[in-house]
């Protein structure tokens, strides 16, 4: 009889079960339609409940850790990972999942474990390879970081999270057209990926494509309008273009959105500092400094606006941090440069020599300068513009005469002569401007010329000539009423002298020049924002000063009488009256007494050269360098035979202070 009642009770059990195994496969249902929903409460409420009725229902712990760690409760959410995993030993996703869990815990070795067994049980699986690439990159292990990038890549091809990550290690390590491949794989596969559109904005701003940097990041903040730090790209981008008050308002917006947004306040200064208003960009430099308080950068910047005095205790805390380890060394070298800066203006000049050689010293540690190669360029330029390349286009190129170019070493006082002239009314000072190379390379691309500069020019003819300047004209700022020239102060178009004459034979070259020693420790002095790799040794920044002396001497043989002027920063101090009114005599324009109240115009500086531009002529910076006469050996030693008389007595060349 027994045996006859047991299949009843059996069956009747069977029906219960069914009926509880449905209740909770109901509850797991719903469960993940609000979590797909977004609805994470709710799906957290359900996925409970079907726990409670099956508590070895390993997808719904699975999918409520999820679900918890979205919700913010970490600690619960590694309870029911382990909880699955202990269930399913194999569970690759369980694995996947308490490693991205553990990693936002900072448990980054943990979460390694976990990557690693998710993929240990499913080969093909690609979401821990991505995974296990940002906890190596955490752990500042780029390269293996990179490669386990590439297999989530390789797995799956259009995973649009691995081409981001991979194309953001990939611009740290500088390689920006392989950042800028994989930013834009990842927009193809997933066209309103804010992020991808924000780095890959980032990444073309480091190649000078500012206009397309400003369309993704505008593309970024319409897909995510509270994404602060595309608002704080788009700022920065802004004020590349010149365009302060969108820059100023996008800084702001994510300072709105993000109170804490210490870079947003930093560049916030910047742009305050670049209109002249010093005491607002203060202020956000403070808070920038205030939030994170080993950020170098508004630290770097905020020196550069205050005049410090003996016994500052904020100089004493500089050196601190300077000192302190703590810093990367790209952090540190900004502290150092701040310090010497401080140190300089309190009169501590052994001690500011000593930071500056420590910042130039990591600086020069993390470029790449190819001085052989310099040197190169400097005779290929010589060779290439004979004066029979001159003989042969002479009436070629474009008749504009608006362009105004302000050339000569850095830190000989370009800026200034670029103040004094954009004071006049009838020039507009544009800054420094790429856009004679960039013309220059967008008619060579598009003849299909594979040879570099300078060798190319030689093969253009007239009318490629005159496209270069048509295309540089174009890309100038729009000229307002009554104003009929430009300035051009890149420094660096020294070496274009030959180009600007075949391309604009109307042109105004001003060159300016400085004592040699004094223009070289300035821009010793200086951390530049880029280029000028040539400045962070001595006896390397004399070696190349040297070259451009020589290249200087060639280009008045080579050009006739008059292609450009010579005007010297200690002449202009000395007297400012007479040499301003030559300049604008040589502009071709009437004089204008508001060039001599220079000071007084407002317009935006962007050059490290900002504060000075803004105040009256001062003589503290004629013979500064000798406040560090001792500590030149090697740039004295590399300018010897070019120094002006009296010459100092150089140093061994090994006397550089350690």
């Amino acid at each position: 009889m027994s045996k006859n009642r047991k299949p009843r009770r059996t069956a009747k059990s069977q029906v219960h079960r069914s009926t509880v195994l449905g209740d909770v496969q109901g509850r797991f249902s719903e469960a993940l339609q609000h979590h797909r929903a977004g609805r994470i409460g709710d799906a957290v409420a359900q996925y409970e409940r079907a726990l409670a009725l099956k508590p070895d229902h390993v997808d719904a712990h699975n999918n409520l850790g999820a679900a918890l760690a979205a919700l913010g409760r970490i600690d619960d959410a590694v309870k029911h990972y382990e909880r699955a995993i202990a269930i399913k030993p194999d569970y690759a996703e369980a694995h996947n999942n308490l490693g991205a869990t553990l990693a936002a815990l900072g448990r980054i070795d943990d979460a390694l474990k976990h990557y690693e067994r998710a993929f240990a049980i499913k080969p093909d699986y690609a979401e821990p390879y991505n995974n296990a690439g940002l906890a190596l990159a955490a752990k500042a292990r780029i390269d293996d970081a990179v490669e386990y990038y590439k297999r989530a890549i390789a797995i799956k091809p259009d995973y649009a999270d691995a081409h981001n990550n991979l194309g953001t290690l990939l611009s740290t390590q500088g390689r920006i057209d392989d950042a800028v491949a994989h930013y834009e794989r990842a927009i193809a596969i997933k066209p309103d990926y804010a992020e991808a559109h924000n780095n890959l904005g980032a990444a073309l701003a480091r190649r000078g494509r500012i206009d397309d940097a400003v369309a993704h990041f505008e593309r970024a903040v319409s897909l995510k309008p509270d994404y602060a730090d595309a608002h704080n790209n788009l700022g920065t981008a802004l004020a590349g273009k010149d365009d302060l008050d969108g820059a100023i308002r996008h800084c702001e917006r994510a300072i709105a959105i993000d109170p804490n947004h210490a870079e947003a306040h930093n560049n916030l200064g910047n742009v305050f500092k670049c209109q002249g208003k010093f005491d607002d960009a203060m202020v956000h430099y403070a808070r920038a400094i205030a939030i994170k308080p080993d950020y170098a950068e508004p630290h770097y910047n905020r020196v550069g606006i205050k005049t410090f005095h003996p016994g500052d205790a904020e100089i004493e805390a500089l050196e601190a941090l300077a000192n302190s380890g703590a810093l990367s060394p790209y952090q540190a070298l900004q502290i150092h440069f701040a310090v010497a800066k401080a140190l300089e203006d309190s009169g501590d000049y052994v001690r500011a020599f000593a930071h500056l050689h420590k910042g130039n010293h990591l600086k020069r540690r993390q470029i790449n300068y190819d001085e052989l190669a310099t040197v190169k360029l400097f005779r290929r330029i010589v060779d290439t513009f004979d004066r029979g390349l001159f003989d042969r286009f002479q009436g070629d190129g474009d008749p504009s005469s608006v362009p105004i170019f302000v050339l000569g070493m850095p830190r000989s006082g370009s800026t200034l002569i670029e103040q004094i002239l954009a004071s006049h009314p009838q020039i507009h000072g544009a800054g420094e401007l790429q856009d004679l190379e960039i013309a220059t390379g967008a008619v060579l691309g598009f003849t299909g010329n594979p040879l570099p500069f300078p060798e190319c020019v030689p093969t253009l003819d007239g009318a490629a000539l005159r496209r270069i300047g048509q295309s540089y004209l174009a890309r100038l700022p729009v000229l307002a009423d009554g104003k009929v020239r430009i300035v051009d102060k890149l420094p660096a178009n020294f070496l274009r002298i030959g180009m600007i004459r075949l391309v604009f034979p109307n042109a105004r070259i001003i060159h300016t020049i400085r004592n040699p020693v004094d223009t070289c420790v300035s821009c010793y002095s200086k951390l530049f924002t880029a280029g000028q790799d040539f400045t962070y040794d001595l006896a390397e920044l004399g070696r190349y000063y040297r070259c451009y002396v020589e290249l200087m001497a060639y280009w008045r043989r080579a050009l006739p009488p008059g292609s450009m002027l010579d005007v010297s920063y200690e002449e202009l101090v000395n007297d400012l009256p007479s040499q301003a009114r030559r300049m604008i005599d040589y502009c071709g324009l009437p004089w204008d007494d508001r060039c001599i109240s220079f000071h007084k115009t407002n317009r935006p500086i962007k050059t490290a050269s900002s504060v000075q531009a803004r105040q009256p002529l001062f003589r503290s910076s004629l013979q500064r360098w000798r406040n560090y006469e001792a500590c030149l050996g090697p740039l004295l030693h590399e300018l010897r035979d070019i120094l002006p008389s009296p010459a100092p007595t150089p140093g061994p060349p090994d006397s550089t202070m350690k």
